[in-house]
């Protein structure tokens, strides 16, 4: 039962707490050429020991689910699967130096109190102590059982509120997918359109459009978009690991003055926002639906500014810090009063494995809160400036206001003039 007890410690609290699951092998299928080098997806065996865990594991977590992985997701081995990997978990890699010290805290206690109030040889006779003249180390239980649920709580609002930051810019990478492709499908079907969005006559043609001339247009506000995106990306992403590929990539997709005018910008995001707003003020189509266009751009300078928010402003210091010198001083002093509840094992030796368990399952919930705390390193924001790109191309490539064939418009017709 004194076992039991001491076990029961685990259980802070009820409340659940949120976090992001191991990485698995999930690549993104790109729909436009990229010359990144980042991988998603665990590291492979000849990665450096320092990609493993810590913050070189970082670009290794950035997953992105198809129906495949969900049906592995939820398959029904999945206990097994994450049990057997928890050797090669990064998050339990980046704790070793604070499991070692709880660990070693209770192997210290064992052979301390050993020494001190006597033990039991491997035959199971016990023994005076050998320094009769200092006091076991031992501390009540009562003071880390009131203390338990108050840690539970800290834990799990830094926790949900780390996880909160992640969802935060994930939905706002949503809306800039929603929103390029809103943009482009809107330029592509209004171009040419001369009549106001609220006309109910007939949208009426600017003039005779020139294929090429629109080719041109609609593929820079394509281009744009996904210049936008990327500068984006690269804004909130470490200078030494995407400086690089975003400029090759820059260079290799818009012409080089295009390039040079972002790439020298103060703020690129922003430079590459102007140079889409002069490209939709170039389309040929009323004004009020370059109106229209220009509303997704406003969202764009919100999802840009929401995000700066989130990369520049952590959880407050103060709680962050508080919660770890409160757990880090808890799972230390743990063990002094874990030592009476082992009563019943040989020398109170299996005090020294449930120490570890504790610890790594605590200090492991305060890793993912604290690898969740700044989202965009851990965000697949490659993949989605690549998938903006190739779906922003596709729809721009598709015929426009005044580009239907001849045949076709009249097929349609035909089709549902009975129905009317």
């Amino acid at each position: 039962m004194k076992f039991l007890s001491a076990l029961l410690l685990l259980a802070l609290s009820p409340t659940q707490t949120v976090a992001f699951a191991p990485a698995n092998n999930h690549a993104v299928v790109s729909a436009a050429p990229s010359s990144t080098s980042l991988q998603m997806g665990p590291p492979s065996p000849e990665s450096l020991l320092t990609e493993t865990y810590g913050e070189g594991s970082r670009k290794y977590r950035r997953t992105v689910y198809t129906h495949n992985e969900w049906v592995k997701h939820r398959s029904s081995d999945r206990f097994i699967r994450n049990i057997s990997s928890m050797y090669n978990s990064g998050v339990y890699k980046s704790l070793g130096r604070e499991v070692f010290a709880t660990t070693a805290i209770a192997t210290f206690l064992v052979v301390f109190n050993a020494l001190t109030g006597g033990y039991t040889d491997f035959d199971g006779v016990q023994h005076e102590a050998i320094i009769s003249s200092l006091p076991q180390l031992t501390l009540p239980l009562t003071p880390f059982t009131l203390l338990s649920p108050s840690l539970g709580l800290l834990l799990v609002f830094r926790t949900n509120s780390s996880y909160g930051r992640w969802d935060e810019a994930r939905k706002f990478w949503g809306l800039n997918i929603n929103h390029t492709r809103d943009l482009n499908r809107m330029a592509t079907a209004w171009y040419g359109n001369d009549s106001s969005p609220d006309s109910l006559s007939a949208p009426k043609q600017t003039a005779e459009i020139d294929p090429a001339e629109r080719e041109h247009l609609l593929g820079q506000v394509s281009l744009l978009t996904w210049a936008f995106v990327r500068s984006m990306k690269r804004h909130l992403s470490p200078p030494d690991e995407d400086e690089e590929d975003y400029i090759a990539e820059m260079k290799s997709r818009l012409s080089p003055e295009q390039a040079e005018a972002i790439i020298s910008a103060v703020h690129r995001p922003n430079r590459a926002l102007f140079d889409l707003s002069v490209a939709i003020e170039k389309l040929p189509m009323h004004f009020l639906r370059k109106d229209e266009l220009n509303k997704n751009l406003s969202i764009f300078e919100d999802t840009l500014g929401g995000c700066e928010r989130l990369l520049s402003s952590p959880i407050p210091l103060f709680y962050s810090r508080h919660t770890a010198r409160f757990l880090s001083t808890w799972l230390l002093l743990l063990p002094f009063a874990l030592y009476g509840q082992f009563g019943d094992s040989w020398n109170h030796i299996m005090m020294i494995p449930a120490t570890a368990f504790i610890s790594v399952s605590l200090f492991g919930i305060e890793e993912l809160a604290t690898q969740l705390e700044e989202p965009f390193t851990i965000l697949p924001m490659q993949g989605f400036c690549d998938k903006i790109g190739g779906w922003c191309d596709e729809i721009t490539s598709w015929a426009g206001q005044g580009q239907e064939a001849e045949e076709a418009v009249q097929a349609n017709i035909a089709e549902i003039a009975p129905s009317r």
